[in-house]
């Protein structure tokens, strides 16, 4: 097989072929040559297209006909589910009948409507599967075997095209590039029973358990059979409805052809191309542009988007079965238990928590509540209905119905932000808002629909009640944007929907009628501009999704008092005596005995380097800590972890990312001997014959020493500003705190200094914190200075000196390393320029140290690139001017 691809890949116009395939860009401009090529074919149809006359078309409709219309939809949905019985059968999946009908249909709803060439889908169904206990074993072969199965039943309808069963010539004689359109789709049908029974497949999708047998080939390509099949059932239903009797057998052939053409176009549900070629073979039977899309548009309706609003429900409601896995995550306590109700809706499986996909769904199902309401506003209400409300209702009722309608309609798509993330203000207020707007859809106009929708919404998040736990969370200005953007655009949408809609019902109402809401009506404009601004007004006075005060109460500990006391207790680390700088929040955990010293960075709290306390009890600390921060919406990440720690944080379904590595110099194997250290020897000897004087001077320190150093610093840092969190800046007060290293010419004036950083684990390690020196000193200041303090710490009976870090070393140079590192070791070899990483490792190098490893340490739903991001800013931003400097 690989010599044949080889002699293939001999050919030039083959490599061509498979170089333009392999251009995202190019794939990307198939669907939309197919929908432009489709709209230069219909553009005539469209243009007599008028929406007044398909509204009016749509309210002509019985109560008696949207019913069986409805239920042949429903009932064309539910058949999709004989592929997952397939999948459950033929892969022996250990999954029910009836939680296999419920992933089904909320896999098929989001695919049918989103599709994404079916990786909705797909995704869908992994999720909710392995939420099952389902292996991936043996869950990516069914997915796999499932996913090319779903179009055999339209290309079997195909040669029912072919051969006249199901006639169609007038469309594909006037419209000839339809005719290899469905000629490309028949085919696919041998090809893909070619593939089903062959050895290839056997091994690879079968695991080797033989060829995919006759029966299960046959079941495939019926099970899709039957979808296409209701799923035209369905369109000729609607269309027999509306268009007055129709044959099934031509509006049956129009729709495998449009079915077809929606397929080659890879849109979601086939939009547009679908449309375009099913409207311009109703008009050819000779129905009206306005009829036919009349008809396409309660087929979306009926067949996409309420069967997916009733996926939304049961994804919202869904309850996974317990991972077999790890069910004791000690992450998994950050969300409640379940109440009764989520308790009967999973009966009789086994109970755990909500998936995510639960979440996402009642926030979506939110998010379409308000669209409801909008668009119901927009539209004009039925005729009998306005006459009903005006007999009933004061036209003064009406109108402030109307308006209150626009404004929670806009309230409710803000809200159902909060309702994604578990906000439990956004829960109450949304919960208010459903039902106030349930109250309003009936005093506008008596939508009893549009009200019955928001109250089962409504009762959906009590039952899911116990799932809102979170205080608040942090809203980015970028966020802020993005929602002000999406609500200006939908008040746009209304605007022009409201004005469009009401000018075209009221011009094709009866003679006679003159119903004086509908012209009264006021301005459409007014009505979206004041639901918008009163909207944001509203929600910014009630803080509902703005973090609350307390976020900055809870982690507002910085008692320096306090953490010189715990200290005394338990051992530090390198990072520790950072933390007296002052910019940094202490979280206590365990009753105190563990303790996080942590800035945030937006929605991020990042603890620097590993939790300080004993080592029995840092997993259940680091649980606590998660657990306080996730009630405000918050991520802990820890930068600069050690090694030690790192099963700790894979405990806790933590990803790892290296960050670079320490010098640590073993003093006590450090000499200035032998050939390697000549060079150094050389320095010490430079120095001292020219009479340049080290020293150590203990703290506390003089003013006038503070601000000899306060000029060297500032000609040092030549008006470039400091550096904080994990590096220290000169600050007086934290400089008092520990020795300062001094080199002085021999007049006695200081050239350089560093500060020394103790490791607060009895002195065994010894740092250097505050690295500074004028910039007229001789070559080798900072050699001679790292010299001597090596010398004096050894001297103090420590065993180790930590050097620093060397950013990037080490990093992404193995062939198996991730993307993101091998990203980072490029930087590394090529970013001298910026920072010179290399460099800074070869300098440190001279001194012969031990090179150990430090990490990045996050959630995995934190997004690596986004949180590089916010540690730059958060190393740049401190101190802040005019703060932190005493």
């Amino acid at each position: 097989m690989h010599s044949k691809i080889q002699t293939l890949e001999r050919f030039k116009i083959v490599r061509l072929i498979v170089a333009v395939y392999r251009l995202r860009a190019v794939r990307a401009l198939i669907p939309i040559a197919i929908i432009a090529l489709v709209y230069l074919e219909g553009q005539h149809e469209l243009k007599q297209v008028h929406l007044g006359l398909i509204l009016r078309e749509l309210k002509r409709v019985p109560a008696e006909a949207i019913a069986q219309m409805m239920g042949v939809a429903l009932l064309a949905v539910a058949v999709m589910s004989g592929y997952d019985y397939l999948i459950r059968r033929h892969f022996r999946l250990n999954i029910g009948g009836w939680s296999t009908f419920r992933y089904s249909w909320i896999a098929n709803t989001f695919n049918n409507l989103i599709g994404f060439a079916g990786l909705a889908g797909v995704g869908l169904r992994t999720l909710l599967y392995k939420k099952s206990g389902i292996p991936a074993a043996v869950l990516t072969p069914a997915i796999v075997f499932l996913s090319p199965l779903m179009i055999t039943g339209l290309s079997l309808l195909s040669w029912g095209n072919i051969i006249g069963l199901l006639p169609a010539a007038a469309l594909l004689h006037k419209h000839h590039w339809l005719v290899f359109a469905v000629w490309g789709m028949a085919l696919y049908l041998p090809f893909f029973i070619i593939v089903q029974r062959s050895s290839l497949f056997a091994r690879w999708i079968n695991r080797d358990q033989g060829r995919t047998p006759w029966l299960t080939v046959g079941a495939s390509v019926g099970a899709s059979f039957l979808e296409w099949l209701f799923a035209g059932i369905t369109f000729w239903t609607i269309g027999n409805h509306l268009l007055g009797g129709v044959d099934f057998v031509t509006v049956f052939s129009i729709y495998v052809i449009a079915a077809i053409a929606g397929i080659l176009s890879m849109a979601p549900g086939g939009i547009g191309a679908f449309d375009l070629i099913a409207l311009l073979g109703l008009t050819q039977l000779g129905y009206r542009s306005d009829q036919a899309m009349a008809v396409l548009v309660i087929y979306r309706l009926f067949y996409y988007l309420i069967p997916w609003l009733i996926g939304l429900g049961l994804a919202a409601l869904e309850i996974g079965l317990q991972s077999k896995k790890d069910p004791d995550r000690s992450t998994a306590n950050i969300e409640p238990s379940l109440n009764r109700w989520q308790k009967i809706w999973g009966w009789p499986g086994q109970y755990t928590f909500l998936s995510d996909l639960g979440v996402w769904a009642l926030g979506k199902l939110v998010l379409v509540s308000g669209l409801i309401l909008l668009l119901s506003a927009a539209t004009p209400e039925l005729l009998y209905r306005l006459r009903l409300t005006e007999d009933l209702l004061s036209l003064p009722v009406m109108r402030i119905s109307h308006h209150l309608s626009v404004l929670i309609g806009f309230m409710l798509i803000l809200l159902s932000r909060g309702i994604s993330l578990r906000v439990r203000r956004a829960y109450v207020w949304t919960s208010v808002l459903l039902f106030v707007g349930a109250v309003f859809t009936f005093t506008k106009g008596f939508d009893y629909e549009e009200a019955l929708f928001l109250l089962l919404v409504a009762l959906i998040l009590w039952i899911s009640r116990a799932r809102f736990y979170r205080v608040s969370v942090p809203v980015s200005r970028q966020n802020t944007v993005w929602w002000l953007a999406l609500t200006t655009f939908i008040a746009l949408l209304y605007y022009w929907l409201g004005s469009y809609a009401h000018r075209g019902f009221l011009k094709h109402l009866p003679r006679g009628v003159d119903p004086e809401w509908l012209q009264r009506h006021s301005n459409v404009a007014v009505t979206a501009a004041g639901g918008l601004v009163f909207s944001w007004i509203l929600l910014t006075m009630l803080f509902t999704l703005r973090p609350n005060h307390k976020v900055d109460e809870l982690f507002a500990d910085k008692d320096m008092d306090r953490l010189s006391k715990f200290l005394e207790g338990n051992p530090g680390n390198a990072l520790t005596h950072m933390l007296f700088l002052g910019d940094k929040s202490f979280y206590w955990a365990q009753s105190g005995k563990v303790l996080f010293a942590f800035s945030r960075a937006r929605d991020k709290l990042v603890v620097l380097g590993d939790p300080l306390g004993p080592l029995d009890l840092i997993n259940d600390g680091i649980s606590e800590f998660r657990q306080a921060a996730d009630l405000y919406g918050l991520a802990v990440v820890f930068y600069q972890a050690t090694p030690a720690f790192l099963p700790v944080y894979h405990e806790q379904g933590y990803r790892f990312f290296k960050l670079g590595e320490e010098a640590m110099v073993p003093l006590a194997n450090f000499t200035l001997s032998g050939k390697r250290n000549s060079d150094l020897r050389s320095v010490r000897s430079r120095f001292e014959r020219e009479g340049y004087v080290f020293e150590v001077v203990a703290s506390p320190h003089s003013e006038a020493l503070l601000d000899e150093l306060r000029r060297i610093s500032e000609e040092w840092l030549n008006g470039r500003k400091e550096k904080g969190y994990s590096l220290g800046w000169f600050k007086p007060s934290y400089l008092q705190l520990a020795p300062i290293a001094l080199l002085r010419s021999k007049e006695g004036a200081v050239l350089a200094f560093a500060s020394i950083a103790p490791g607060y684990d009895g002195g065994n390690t010894v740092s250097i914190d505050l690295m500074r020196h004028l910039k007229k000193t001789p070559n080798g200041t900072m050699d001679y200075l790292f010299l001597r303090l090596l010398e004096w710490a050894k001297e103090q009976g420590s065993s180790r000196f930590n050097l620093g870090n060397a950013p990037l070393s080490s990093v992404g140079h193995n062939s198996g390393a991730l993307r993101e590192e091998k990203l980072a070791h490029l930087i590394y070899i090529r970013g001298g320029h910026w920072y010179g990483f290399s460099g800074l490792r070869r300098y440190k190098e001279k001194f012969n140290p031990e090179w150990e490893p430090r990490y990045l340490a996050y959630p995995a739903a934190v997004t690596l690139s986004i949180l590089t991001l916010d540690l730059v800013r958060l190393v740049s931003r401190y101190p802040e001017e005019g703060k932190d400097r005493k």
